[in-house]
């Protein structure tokens, strides 16, 4: 059996009121994937975060390769050989690759580092070097703005590796990523665990708990609540099946919530795009969303998906086109009067376009009733109290782990900021929602719950334009598929009749895929 990397014993950190992890022991293996389950708010990123230095834990001890160490910041645990790449990646966009790996890392006396200009060409060779071993395929000189969202990903990795990183820790690192991202990614981490590398893996998504980890660790409110060895070389279907109910059970305590049956119902047109184009990025598009209708928008990443969305929004403004909903023409509308006819937007990215984080779960919960409705008569003036009562609300309904309404936005787990976000545009009773990646960060239940109000939406007779990168979402939840390359519509299918080889192939341009359907 391979020695103990990390082994945290009684780990407790309290924020006010509330107990974000509650005397956590867990023991990690050397050169072994170690998963880190758990429902949004479990604790998964808090004891991470104690274990990169980032918060001091109140009560609990830290060992790392058998020697009890004290974590003041995240230089320490770089020089215990603890690397974290987090959910928000922490990229100098304007930066080369090469430039953003030596950033801070520069050892030598301030004299010198005026004298003489950095080591730029030993940096190259080094990231060449790293980027041989692990098969990362990274440009030293290509500039991080330019590069997909997976590439990002192989930086902040590369990073971690640069300092020597022995133990490396990933926050939810498919959550951004296509399929073929997420392939790429799998395959370094098996490379990586055959170097000798420790990794902790934390993620909603069981399949690749199942295929990555040896070993996972469930959370629940702060506490550990059970640890299971995976047995991935003889794991067939059964007991594929039985194992992932059994983490399931443990993470949320009861059955695997299900979806319920779809019963579209076609309606009349809501949404009605035509030659829509930003006149560089994206276009020209034509597309239509029918009530009663959920249509997928699906590609790789960076593909004009964004693009499209703000067109959609009013963010950017159109070049040419029409946007037609309900009737009604909103081209050259701003945001405010899209929404007020019957728009609704869940953001991909909530930290830059959905929440403020210095703001209270009310304040959150008001943004975009500007009208003064539902709050108050009249514009000028907006009622707390009514407000107070959606955000309790949003809180009740979308099961919000908080203190209470009155708490700040940053006091949330990424996925809590999410529900509370989906609570405030479905309250917005839309008739068309654009749900950008509404599910990413989020654990088995909630992701359930936001499939069965976009479903409940359909029902009532609404459209719902999805982006997804996840296809088993698109799958369970959407009545038609569209896949957009280099910000063109380049097919479209029924889900019913969707073949996943064909929509890769669509997304990818490969041969045979270049034919709407």
């Amino acid at each position: 059996m391979s020695a103990t990397a990390v082994r945290l014993a009684g780990i407790t950190k309290r924020f006010g009121a509330v107990t974000a992890n509650d005397g956590i022991d867990l023991a990690v293996r050397a050169g072994t994937v170690h998963g880190v389950l758990g429902e949004n708010g479990a604790g998964k990123s808090t004891l991470m975060k104690i274990l990169f230095g980032m918060i001091r834990p109140d009560e609990g001890t830290i060992e790392i390769d058998g020697k009890r160490v004290e974590l003041r910041s995240s230089a320490d645990a770089l020089a215990q050989g603890i690397g974290m790449v987090q959910q928000h990646f922490s990229l100098v966009g304007p930066f080369t690759v090469v430039e953003n790996l030596i950033l801070g890392r520069d050892s030598r006396a301030l004299w010198r580092r005026w004298l003489a200009p950095l080591p730029l060409s030993a940096a190259r060779e080094r990231a060449r070097e790293l980027s041989e071993r692990f098969g990362f395929g990274l440009d030293a000189d290509a500039r991080c703005q330019d590069l997909s969202v997976g590439a990002r990903q192989k930086v902040e990795i590369v990073k971690a590796l640069w300092a020597g990183a022995t133990i490396l820790v990933l926050d939810e690192p498919t959550a951004a990523l296509s399929p073929p991202e997420a392939e790429e990614l799998y395959a370094l981490l098996e490379r990586l665990r055959a170097d000798g590398t420790t990794v902790i893996l934390i993620s909603h998504k069981l399949p690749e708990i199942l295929r990555l980890c040896d070993r996972v660790t469930v959370l629940r409110d702060g506490k550990v609540v059970g640890t299971r060895e995976i047995d991935r070389a003889d794991m067939d279907a059964i007991s594929r099946a039985g194992v992932e109910a059994d983490l399931v059970h443990l993470m949320i305590g009861r059955e695997r919530p299900t979806v319920p049956e779809r019963h579209p119902r076609e309606l009349a047109p809501v949404l009605s795009v035509r030659g829509l184009t930003d006149g560089g990025r994206i276009g020209p598009v034509d597309l239509e969303v029918a009530g009663g209708e959920i249509v997928a928008v699906v590609g790789v990443e960076g593909n004009g998906q964004s693009a499209l969305v703000d067109l959609l929004t009013g963010v950017v403004r159109a070049k040419a086109g029409s946007i037609v909903l309900d009737g009604a023409e909103l081209a050259g509308r701003s945001t405010l009067a899209r929404l007020r006819a019957g728009l609704a937007h869940i953001p991909e990215d909530r930290h830059a376009q959905a929440v403020a984080e210095e703001m209270s779960l009310i304040d959150n919960a008001s943004i975009g009733f500007t009208t003064g409705a539902p709050f108050a008569p009249t514009r000028l003036w907006l009622s707390k109290a009514k407000r107070r009562r959606l955000a309790e609300a949003i809180i009740r309904d979308r099961s919000v782990r908080t203190p209470g309404p009155d708490a700040p936005m940053r006091s949330l787990s990424g996925g809590n900021q999410q529900k509370l976000v989906v609570g405030r545009e479905l309250a917005r009773a839309p008739r068309l929602m654009i749900a950008a990646q509404p599910t990413r960060g989020l654990d088995i239940a909630s992701t359930t719950a936001v499939h069965e109000a976009l479903m409940k939406l359909r029902a009532a007779g609404a459209g719902v334009l999805l982006l997804s990168l996840d296809l088993t979402e698109v799958f369970a939840i959407s009545d038609r598929i569209v896949v957009i390359r280099q910000g063109v519509l380049v097919g479209e299918v029924a889900t019913d009749r969707a073949d996943p080889e064909r929509l890769g192939a669509w997304m990818s341009g490969a041969a045979g895929g270049e034919e709407a359907a």
